[in-house]
């Protein structure tokens, strides 16, 4: 769906933009379409692997660390006080950090702090709306602090 439309979390069930809101990231529940709308929140949005799939376990341990080091090559230039990355398998992959857990982490890029979130897809099962909205919410808390 999100190459198909060129939007990010464009499935509908997925739970990124809900839980974005539930989270106080933003003030109202947006539209995949409206990602470009983040920025006025202070939000940017990309991907750690650019290839549009179904399920995560589809990319290589290649595709990750071509990413990761794309992302942190992204970061550098931009230089934002946080970078969240959603789902601790990806970033695992993709930064070669097999003990990272949700969470901050000790890893920065310069001074760019890095927060892992757990991952919206409806696959993630273990993670609810809810549980999901509080582990955002805790990083919108200390980039906030």
């Amino acid at each position: 769906m999100t190459a198909a439309t060129g939007h990010h979390f464009a499935r509908p069930g997925n739970r990124f933009w809900p839980v974005l809101h539930l989270s106080g990231f933003t003030p109202r529940l947006m539209k995949p379409s409206e990602q470009g709308e983040l920025l006025s929140f202070g939000l940017g949005i990309t991907n750690v692997v650019a290839r549009a799939t179904a399920r995560a376990d589809e990319l290589s341990a290649e595709e990750y660390r071509e990413g990761g080091q794309s992302l942190a090559s992204k970061v550098a230039g931009w230089q934002p006080r946080w970078l969240a990355v959603l789902g601790v398998t990806a970033y695992r992959a993709a930064f070669d950090d097999r003990r990272a857990q949700v969470g901050p982490q000790e890893r920065m890029f310069g001074d760019t702090r890095v927060w892992v979130l757990p991952n919206p897809s409806g696959l993630n099962a273990h993670w609810t709306a809810a549980t999901m909205a509080e582990e955002f919410g805790r990083l919108r808390d200390a980039a906030r602090g």
